[in-house]
C-alpha cells in the first residue's frame, strides 16, 4: 500500500521508500500496545494517515535547514511522514500524552529517522522558534494560534511566509472567520484522487 506514496511522490529515494514501507508493521505492532490509530483504521494507514500528512508537502517544499514544529503529533502525524520526505528539514514533534510520544520515538528509531525529535511536552511549554507549525485536527484554529504564535520565527527561508499549516476537515467557516483576510484553504482532493479525500478535507495555511 506504500505504492500510494510513490504515485504522488514519484521522486522519493530508495531509502525514503524503505522508511515509508516500514511504517505499516511498526504502527501495527505499537498500535496493539498503545492505541494511536483507531483499530479499524489501521488497514488504511497509508491512505488516511501517511498520505494525508503529506498533503502539506503539496503546499510547500520545505527548504534545507527549515525547522518545523508538529503540535499535538499523537503517534507521529503529520511529522514522521514529512520528516521522511524532507530529510534536510528538522522536525520537533510534541504531544502532551507521553505514551503517544513513545510510539513516535520508537518508530523514528526503528526507521533511522535522524531529523525527527519527539518530545513529551505541552504546546504552552514549547519555547523554540520554527519556520512552520504543522498539526492535524488538534484544536480550533484560534486556540492553536494563541498557543503557537510565540513559536513562529521572524527569519524567513521558504517561498511561503512562516506560519501554520494544518490538516482539518468539515465546515471550517467559523474557526477561519477571524483570519478570513489572510487564511488559505486548499481542498486536498485537488492533490489526491482517492474517494476518502472527497469529503471536505483541507490544508489550512495561515501566515503569522
Amino acid at each position: 500500500m506504500e505504492d500510494i506514496i510513490r504515485k504522488y511522490f514519484p521522486h522519493i529515494t530508495d531509502e525514503q521508500n524503505r522508511q515509508f514501507a516500514a511504517l505499516d508493521a511498526l504502527y501495527r505492532e505499537w498500535n496493539a500496545k498503545i492505541n494511536v490509530i483507531s483499530r479499524k483504521d489501521i488497514d488504511n494507514l497509508y491512505e488516511h494517515h501517511v498520505l494525508h500528512s503529506l498533503a502539506i508537502a503539496k503546499c510547500i517544499n520545505f527548504r534545507p535547514g527549515s525547522k518545523v514544529l508538529d503540535f499535538g503529533t499523537g503517534g507521529g502525524f503529520p511529522g514522521i511522514p514529512l520528516a521522511i520526505l524532507f530529510p534536510e528539514t528538522e522536525f520537533k514533534l510534541i504531544d502532551g500524552t507521553g505514551k503517544k510520544i513513545r510510539v513516535a520515538q520508537e518508530v523514528c528509531n526503528a526507521i533511522g529517522l535522524k531529523n525527527c525529535h519527539p518530545e513529551h511536552l505541552r504546546g504552552e511549554d514549547e519555547k523554540g522558534k520554527y519556520d512552520f507549525v504543522v498539526s492535524r485536527a488538534v484544536m480550533p484554529l484560534p486556540d492553536l494560534v494563541k498557543i503557537v504564535k510565540k513559536n513562529i520565527s521572524k527569519e524567513q527561508r521558504n517561498a511561503l511566509p512562516n506560519g501554520i499549516l494544518c490538516l482539518k476537515g468539515g465546515n471550517l467557516q467559523a474557526e477561519t472567520q477571524p483570519f478570513h483576510k489572510i487564511v488559505e484553504l486548499t481542498d486536498i482532493h485537488t492533490f489526491f484522487e482517492e474517494e476518502w479525500y472527497k469529503e471536505q478535507k483541507y490544508v489550512i495555511y495561515l501566515p503569522l
